[in-house]
């Protein structure tokens, strides 16, 4: 006779058996279902319906099985051959997996990029339009994918040390909608040949010293592109050549597992008590996932039987993902031969399906343009003294394309407008013209928006709060101005964080926070290693999470070292997430002039040109630059902020209003009026230019003197024009090399406001030398613009 207790417990294994073996048919179906995809996106590239396609077929078992734990409130930094995880997270479906692989600029279809984006770069949104961050801990999130190879690594950095300062810091944890106590972890992918850049270096190395809840998922399939694994990395294993930072009992680092990419059950259990101990602990892992297999190679753009030999094609299809676990189901009893074919077809009906979908969804609208467009076109074939057989052609061509983009409708258009110019009154080119131009807008809507941002988000719209000074206000050096104000931020805001090399015990080289740390504790206000690209990334990933970062680098030459992170993922972050995503980052660093090669940066070219999408804060001196930091932290838009080098020990009034003033971006400040000369620069050169003004007073040449206090944006409202009507002369002066920022301030005053037409002589630029800047007083001298040059350069212009 059988006891109760017997039979609870036998139907209790049949019912969690039953369960499982549903869980596992269902991730084959997942896995089926990504892999038909990737074979029909393919042959969509191949039949010219789709420009590029890259994707992760070889890769679905191993990306369900790792994003079984990937739980609410965590985030994704991955790579584009991540289809499966977006598909299993439900942060994708197959349908808006075709719409990105179209290009459709239709945020309902491809709610990632709208259409902005090569296929599998996915994003998720973060903040909203009223300017309040989305509940982050109850979603499954996505930091926006990017095509440079590695480049996830810095932000996952920074997404993971997020959570462990949501965890550590009291203060954070009232923003239950950003963290449920800091327990999100960020998985980061990569290609196993990506792990050869220094950005995965450098984010290792970090995340072992930080100790971070960073899980990094190595892809490993033998090869970069056509290159073999040998020449890639030491070892030829990135596990092995990683094993000297294995965290061990006495010491910190990162867990390290090896798995196989075919082995389902493996992967499971690893995984699962992995990422627990992650989640828990804070400790990093990085998982080197082996014997991974790419079925259809790098991508559409080339064939992978090129470079591998029969034997290694052999071996990836014996061991293909999706081989090896329909092999395992039925060794394993989980499902019969039939079930798993029906599932197969499923899957090849469900693609054929999405695919369908996607592409009417996005050529519809484009055929009803066409249609609109021959219907205002075929009046014209009846009116006087047009082309007929050119409208006929351009109507016709249209009417035979199968697949025609917006482009072709909007070239017809401009094609017969330009051609019957002269018949512009007639109402039926009227018509066009009208239909041409509302398309033409509509579709720049769609493909050149959200640079910036708009609304309550953007740094534009916030209300500008003059500085105020008491009677008794104390003058003292810049730096301490910069110390009493970011004493008052940290103390006031909790989600403000600063940190970087040197910033946190010796409070900065420059003493802007010195005796910070020490009083707001070293979460706070931290130093860093000497590692300008991961904190830049740490600076990243907490912004996307919601903080205020304000990540340093110490001096302005070493931006390039940071540089990629912020052009490659800030800049365009709003752009090519089409405004779903911000990222208010502000980097905080100092520039222009002191002695030397490497600490005398003023690159402004190569800053303004890699930068668009960030605001370029230059301000003359530390109150200014405290009244730019209360803008931007009213905003959530990111900014590069440059200090003065040689400010810090200028004396300054302390504003009584600290906390509250505001210096208004993209608008410049007339520090002198005058009749007869207009004089345009920013930061350390206004007072080269002041002390040149005297000389030029007493010459008898008035000046006037305008600080664009922002480089990024640039003047607004068109100011600068109007002094130029006044004076008729213009000289633009900065610190950077020839044709570099004075070059970008010339064009958009005299070309884009137009302020070529009130010169009376030629327009000047003056710059520093080609070369960086030699050492020493008389190397600075030679080296940048000096009161001299400045003064024979206007008597110049007057005596022209």
């Amino acid at each position: 006779m059988i006891e109760n207790n017997e039979l609870a417990m036998n139907l209790e294994s049949r019912l969690s058996f039953e369960e499982f073996r549903k869980e596992v048919l269902n991730d084959y179906r997942l896995a089926c279902d990504s892999r038909e995809i990737s074979l029909l996106a393919r042959k969509e590239v191949l039949t010219g319906k789709a420009k590029f396609g890259i994707f992760g077929d070889g890769k679905e078992v191993a990306q369900i099985a790792m994003s079984k734990y990937f739980q609410p409130g965590d985030f994704r930094s991955g790579y584009y051959r991540d289809q499966t995880v977006a598909f299993a997270t439900g942060i994708a479906t197959p349908e808006q997996f075709f719409s990105q692989l179209y290009a459709d600029p239709d945020l309902k279809n491809d709610p990632f990029s709208g259409g902005r984006q090569m296929n599998s770069h996915y994003a998720t949104p973060n903040l909203g339009k009223d300017g309040n961050w989305l509940d982050l801990a109850q979603m499954k999130n996505s930091a926006a994918d990017m095509a440079p190879t590695a480049a996830q690594m810095p932000r996952a950095l920074g997404l993971a040390y997020a959570s462990k300062m949501f965890r550590e810091v009291e203060n954070l944890h009232q923003y239950k909608g950003l963290s449920n106590n800091g327990n999100e972890i960020c998985f980061a992918t990569i290609g196993d040949a990506s792990t050869s850049e220094g950005h995965f270096w450098e984010t290792m190395n970090a995340a072992g010293v930080l100790q971070v809840p960073l899980a990094v998922f190595v892809w490993d399939d033998g090869y970069g592109i056509s290159v073999p694994r040998k020449y890639q990395t030491t070892k030829n294993s990135i596990s092995a050549a990683l094993e000297g930072f294995r965290k061990t009992e006495d010491s910190n680092g990162f867990d390290i597992y090896n798995v196989k990419g075919w082995d389902y059950a493996g992967m499971c259990e690893v995984f699962e008590a992995a990422i627990r101990k992650i989640r828990e602990t804070h400790i990093p892992a990085l998982f080197h996932v082996e014997e991974i297999t790419q079925p259809q190679g790098h991508s559409t753009s080339g064939s992978h039987e090129r470079y591998k030999s029969k034997e290694r094609l052999s071996w990836e299809r014996e061991f293909d993902c999706n081989v090896k676990m329909r092999s395992w189901i039925i060794e394993n009893a989980l499902c019969d031969e039939e079930t798993l074919l029906a599932v197969e077809a499923e899957a090849k009906v469900k693609a054929q399906e999405a695919r369908k979908t996607a592409w009417e969804k996005y050529i519809t609208p484009i055929k009803e343009h066409v249609q609109s467009f021959i219907s205002l076109a075929t009046p014209l074939l009846s009116t006087a003294g047009v082309d007929v057989s050119m409208i006929s052609t351009a109507i016709r061509d249209l009417q035979h394309n199968r697949e025609p983009l917006r482009r072709d409708i909007l070239k017809a258009a401009a094609t017969i407008l330009l051609k019957h110019g002269h018949l512009k009154q007639d109402p039926a080119i009227a018509a066009l013209q009208q239909y041409y131009d509302e398309y033409l807008q509509s579709e720049k809507d769609n493909y050149n928006s959200y640079l910036y941002a708009t609304g309550v988000n953007s740094a534009l719209n916030v209300p500008v709060v003059d500085a105020a000074y008491d009677a008794d206000s104390i003058t003292v050096n810049g730096y301490e101005i910069l110390n009493k104000y970011f004493d008052q931020l940290i103390t006031n805001n909790p989600k403000v964080f600063a940190f970087g090399e040197d910033v946190g015990k010796i409070g900065d080289v420059n003493q802007g926070f010195a005796g910070l740390q020490q009083k707001h504790g070293k979460d706070r206000i931290a130093d860093t290693g000497i590692r300008e690209l991961t904190i830049m990334g740490q600076g990243i990933g907490m912004a996307l999470r919601g903080l205020r970062p304000i990540a340093e680098i110490q001096y302005l030459d070493y931006l390039l070292y940071g540089l990629q992170p912020l052009s490659d993922d800030v800049a365009s972050l709003q752009y090519r997430t089409k405004g779903i995503m911000h990222c208010p980052i502000i980097v905080r660093t100092r520039g222009h002039r002191l002695e030397g090669i490497w600490h005398s940066g003023s690159p402004m070219g190569m800053i303004i040109n890699s930068l668009r999408g960030m605001y370029v804060c230059v301000p003359r001196n530390m109150v200014q630059a405290a009244g730019m930091y209360n803008t931007l932290l009213q905003a959530n838009e990111p900014a590069l902020v440059i200090e003065s080098l040689n400010g810090y020990r200028l004396k300054e009034k302390v504003p009584a209003n600290m906390e509250t003033f505001t210096v208004p971006l993209g608008i410049p400040e007339i520090l002198q009026e005058g009749s007869d000369v207009t004089i345009v620069t920013y930061g350390s050169m206004t007072r080269i230019v002041e002390e040149a003004m005297v000389t030029l007073a007493e010459m008898g040449v008035s000046c006037e003197l305008i600080d664009v206090q922002t480089l990024l944006p640039f003047d607004i409202h068109h100011s600068i024009v109007e002094s130029l009507k006044k004076t008729n002369r213009i000289l633009f002066i900065d610190e950077d090399v020839p044709g570099g920022g004075t070059a970008y301030m010339f064009q958009q005053v005299i070309e884009n406001q137009g302020g070529y037409r009130w010169l009376d002589v030629a327009p000047r630029t003056m710059s520093a030398q080609a070369h960086r800047p030699a050492y020493g007083s008389d190397g600075d001298y030679f080296s940048k613009p000096n009161t001299e040059q400045v003064v024979k350069a206007v008597m110049e212009m007057m005596q022209e």
